[in-house]
């Protein structure tokens, strides 16, 4: 597994309570889309879906992300997440918000899930720059957005995306 950047990254660390509530506001929308389309079975799959590409809709940020001011971005290429990088950094979320759909899954959530949310948890709250697992497999971070509007951008094309 790669190890997080130490130093490197231009982007100070984003407020850890912004965070919260922005995450808090994508599962309040992702719980939304399951109650929405309950009596098809097609809320579950809106729900992980939004959850896994919530940050390549408006360029870096999720709802939650755009209420509250911050924005993840690709690191080395300084350039707000995409659609892949959005995938990669919120597959730990998505498929914990998977397993609670699913009643028979409740032992392998709390099993799985629960130590992996917490996981991401800690690494946020302990590392300097708010790096989480998501973020180390994506090569991204969540920053205040009027950090980045004071950075000049250079957008590189990505040969991925």
């Amino acid at each position: 597994m790669p190890e997080p950047r130490g130093e490197g990254s231009p982007y100070p660390k984003a407020d850890l309570t912004l965070r919260g509530l922005a995450r808090a506001c994508d599962f309040a929308l992702a719980f939304f889309l399951v109650r929405l389309g309950r009596e098809h079975e097609l809320g579950i799959l809106l729900a992980a879906l939004y959850l896994l590409a919530a940050d390549g809709l408006m360029h870096g940020q999720s709802f939650g992300k755009r209420i509250f001011g911050i924005r993840a971005m690709v690191v080395p290429r300084r350039v707000p997440v995409g659609w892949r990088e959005s995938f990669v950094r919120n597959s730990p979320f998505a498929l914990v918000a998977l397993f609670a759909t699913v009643p028979l899954l409740w032992i392998p959530l709390f099993a799985v899930g629960v130590p992996v949310l917490g996981y991401e948890i800690f690494r946020v709250v302990r590392d300097p720059l708010g790096i989480r697992l998501g973020d180390v497999l994506a090569d991204t971070q969540v920053v205040d957005g009027k950090v980045v509007s004071r950075i000049e951008v250079t957008v590189v094309p990505d040969p991925n995306n």
